[in-house]
């Protein structure tokens, strides 16, 4: 099964992995009851970098990708991700750097 870079803090933060489409992912923390009040009085975050990514390379990919995303993936760092719109959707993006 495949893992998400924030694998080490589901874990460590006590989450209750389950397989979904090929990936290790977390579906509880402490519960769905107190999740969703946690989410209501502070904030929630959900791991998107199991979704949709574009890969390229060769000498034009940086300008191919300047052209299509909505970011400026030139700020990305090498091992970096970024959300990004592009063409109409949400797309998540590892950038080369």
């Amino acid at each position: 099964m495949r893992r998400t870079p924030l694998f080490e803090r589901h874990v460590a933060g006590g989450a209750k992995l389950v397989e979904f489409a090929g990936w290790e992912m977390p579906v509880e923390y402490a519960g769905v009851r107190q999740e969703h009040m946690a989410v209501r009085e502070a904030c929630g975050i959900f791991d998107v970098s199991h979704m949709g990514q574009i890969e390229t390379s060769g000498p034009q990919a940086l300008e191919l990708l300047q052209r299509l995303l909505s970011n400026d993936v030139s700020a990305i760092l090498w091992g970096e991700a970024s959300s990004s719109a592009g063409a109409g959707s949400r797309r998540s993006t590892r950038c080369c750097g």
